[in-house]
This record gives structure tokens, sequence and C-alpha cells, in this order.
């Protein structure tokens, strides 16, 4: 099955998030210490048909690239050395952390659970990968 990754990358954790086979809806998949997160997505990729990956980039609001861009982009780098098949979309970043906390907040998630960093990184992925889905389901 097809499936399009999204990624929010950090200096120490990764969020991962996957599309459905059809690339309409986006789910949290996982989050991973960002040393690990090409052997991780190599692992995905040996059970699923991965056809694109969208990454978030973090932009100031002036649209130039942020400080935490130059982590992204070394990161950019090792992904196209392990997947060169596979494209990469960038995708603004700015604001999913926040919505990512009214998320959990309005699916009645509760405050202690809303703490941990690592849902934060994965539904902030989701967030990222779901605006790419549905910019692009306008585009059919």
């Amino acid at each position: 099955m097809d499936r399009i990754i999204g990624i929010d990358y950090g200096r120490k954790r990764v969020g991962v998030a996957v599309s459905d086979p059809l690339g309409i809806f986006a789910s949290p998949l996982d989050t991973v210490p960002a040393a690990k997160i090409i052997d991780y997505l190599k692992k995905y990729a040996e059970t699923e048909s991965v056809t694109r990956f969208v990454v978030g980039y973090p932009m100031n609001m002036d649209n130039t690239p942020s400080e935490a861009a130059a982590d992204v982009d070394i990161f950019l780098k090792n992904l196209a050395k392990a997947f060169p098949a596979v494209p990469v979309t960038l995708e603004d970043e700015r604001f999913t952390s926040v919505l990512a906390h009214r998320a959990m907040i309005e699916g009645g998630m509760k405050a202690k659970d809303r703490r941990d960093k690592s849902s934060v990184d994965k539904i902030s992925a989701a967030i990222i990968l779901q605006s790419f889905l549905d910019r692009n389901s306008k585009q059919i």
C-alpha cells in the first residue's frame, strides 16, 4: 500500500505520521529519537511502500528559515541519501505545536498526558502531513 510519511524533525525527537493508502487522512504514527530516525524509516519502508516524505520546515514570521532549519537541512541530506528515489516536500511548520496542543485539548486528552512531548511531536507531524494532503486533494 502506498503511504506518504509526515515528519516533524527535532534535534532530540522526531514525530512521524502516515497517510492512509488513498492519501486522504494523516494519522500520528510514532515519536523516534532523532539519532534513530533514518533506521526507523528504512524499517518502515520494508513493509510499506513510501511514495513521498513531507517534512516540516521551520520558518520565521518573515518567511525566512529559522535557526532550527539548519538541523532540518542536515536531516534532509541524510534522508535523500537513504531514500534517493523518494521525493521530499517541505511544509511550513509554523504553529503546528500550538495546533497539536489545541487538538489534544479538544480531543479530551488529560493535562498530564498533554505534557508528554512525544505526543505533541507525532500530532505535529500529522498536522504537517494533513496540510499537504488537503492542499493536494484540491488540485485533483
